[in-house]
C-alpha cells in the first residue's frame, strides 16, 4: 500500500508543479504584452495622436481585455441566418455570374494596389 501512497503524493507534486509553471509562463506573457501595449501608447503619445491620460486609459483597456477569458464562441453581434447560405452549381459550359470575381481582376488590382504603395513611399521621400 505504501506504494499507491508514493504514487499519489508525486501525482499531487506533479500537478501543483505544473499551475505554478503554468502561473509564471502566464505572467510573463501578461508581462511582454504589457510592455509592448506600453510601447504602441509611448509612440503614439510621441506623434501626438493621443495624451498620456488617453494613453493610460488605452494600456489599461487592452490589459483588461488580455486578463478576459476568451471564448471560442462566435460573437454574439452576429446573428445566425435565417435560411442556409445558397449554393449555386454551374454546369461545364455556363458561365460564372457577376458575384464570382474572376482571377485576372484579382491579379490586376494586385497588381494597381503594389503601384500605389509604391507610388506612397516615393511621395513620403519626396517631402
Amino acid at each position: 500500500m505504501a506504494g499507491f501512497g508514493d504514487i499519489v503524493q508525486k501525482a499531487f507534486y506533479l500537478g501543483v508543479g505544473l499551475a505554478s509553471y503554468a502561473g509564471e509562463k502566464a505572467g510573463g506573457k501578461i508581462a511582454e504584452l504589457r510592455s509592448q501595449v506600453q510601447k504602441l501608447a509611448d509612440e503614439m503619445v510621441a506623434k501626438g495622436e493621443m495624451n498620456t491620460e488617453e494613453a493610460r486609459r488605452f494600456v489599461e483597456d487592452m490589459m483588461k481585455q488580455a486578463q478576459q477569458p476568451q471564448t471560442s464562441d462566435a460573437p454574439t453581434e452576429k446573428a445566425p441566418p435565417a435560411e442556409p447560405r445558397r449554393i449555386e452549381i454551374l454546369e461545364e459550359d455556363e458561365e460564372p455570374t457577376a458575384k464570382e470575381a474572376p482571377t485576372e481582376n484579382v491579379d490586376g488590382l494586385r497588381e494597381q494596389v503594389l503601384e500605389l504603395q509604391e507610388e506612397l513611399k516615393r511621395l513620403q521621400r519626396d517631402q
